[in-house]
């Protein structure tokens, strides 16, 4: 597992190009006898790989891209050699998320080995694009083409690095909504000197944004933190000094619950600017939608295999970014998110612990078994 985990981090595949991992997987899943295809959309490459004829389907859920470096010579190690020291394994996708894909075939290797009667359908679905822009394509259409032909996923299990301090003491049962937006505000461009002359859109902005900032979009509920509002880029100016620009775009961003929708927010937040009477276009990007596995077999399967490879029971929440789990979403699926400690993730020096990594191997392969005794 890890010569395979250090051959997959050797390989440049700065989303959204997979570069040769998947040449690689394929290879030790059809030595498993798991039929695989490659389903490729726009400039994304996705590999879907299964074993089994009946049953419920489970389905490990990954991705093979990762993030660019950062400056290189910042590194410790080189980012893409897979440097080995002690227990640690350095390297650009180590935790995020190569370590769990070896650890998928991993684990799975283990559990065929056991020669035991298959009681369910076992899939990896990987992709070469979670981590970039949907310009490229995401992994919706594969799932898309999936429900029309019935291929229903019912447990997935993603890899995302959700662990905090120590392997699987934190386990993700949900994920909040993302939805985005870019605002312009107009105004009227003109020489400083002559306020009476122009309208200056950055001064509009700021009482705009004092009542965003202010403004309680929903209180939560018992699996979500209350919905969260975030602004990340303001543009205007023409780099004058002395003129007043035309227009300022504002680019923002909701992490939702489930007690708002994409409708209420967007009703809202334009109510807002209507108050102010202000001129203004949004282009709205939805991400993905909140969703929450509220049913408990799943989720008990994963809890105490956690217990039974480490000793410890892991907390269950819905906290973190968004994940490809969203768009599996759609199949009213039961997802758990599972995977490394997330400390060093898109960082200078990303890294993972062997000794955990075996450790995450063990609990994967013994969902797997309690899986198949369930059924």
């Amino acid at each position: 597992m890890i010569e395979l985990l250090q051959k997959l981090i050797q390989i440049k595949s700065i989303s959204p190009k997979d570069m040769g991992c998947f040449d690689l997987i394929e290879a030790e899943l059809k030595q498993l006898n798991f039929r695989c295809e490659r389903i490729n959309y726009q400039n994304v490459e996705n590999l879907y790989a299964t074993i089994g004829d009946s049953g419920k389907l489970f389905c490990f859920l990954g991705h093979t891209d990762v993030v660019p470096t950062g400056p290189e010579e910042k590194w410790k190690y080189p980012p893409f050699s897979a440097t080995i020291d002690g227990d640690i394994l350095y390297g650009r996708g180590t935790a995020d998320m190569k370590a769990p894909v070896a650890a998928f075939i991993e684990s799975a290797k283990e559990f065929l080995n056991l020669k035991e009667k298959l009681n369910f359908r076992l899939a990896i679905l990987l992709t070469s694009n979670e981590e970039g822009t949907s310009k490229d394509g995401f992994i919706d259409k594969i799932i898309e083409k999936m429900i029309q032909d019935d291929e229903i996923i019912d447990f997935c299990l993603v890899g995302e690095p959700t662990s905090s301090e120590k392997v699987a003491d934190c386990v993700r049962i949900g994920r909040r909504g993302s939805l985005g937006g870019s605002l312009k505000i107009f105004g009227k461009q003109g020489h400083i000197a002559y306020p009476e002359k122009v309208v200056n859109p950055i001064l509009l902005s700021g009482e705009l944004i004092s009542k965003l900032n202010k403004k309680v979009w929903d209180d939560g509920n018992a699996a979500f933190d209350p919905t969260s509002f975030q602004i990340s880029n303001i543009n205007s100016g023409t780099g004058a000094h002395n003129v007043v620009p035309g227009e300022l775009e504002l680019i923002f961003n909701f992490r939702f619950s489930t007690e708002s929708t994409e409708e209420s927010l967007k009703t809202d937040f334009e109510s807002i600017l209507n108050e102010l009477h202000l001129n203004y276009h949004i282009d709205w990007d939805l991400n993905g939608n909140p969703y929450y596995t509220k049913d408990n077999f799943f989720k008990d399967i994963v809890s105490n295999s956690v217990e039974e490879i480490t000793g410890y029971s892991p907390e269950l929440n819905a906290k973190g970014g968004t994940s490809d789990g969203r768009f599996v979403a759609q199949m009213d699926t039961e997802i758990i998110e599972l995977g490394p400690v997330n400390k060093s993730i898109h960082q200078i020096d990303e890294h993972v612990k062997i000794s955990e990594l075996l450790i995450l191997k063990d609990i994967y392969k013994k969902i797997l078994s309690n899986l198949n005794q369930s059924f």
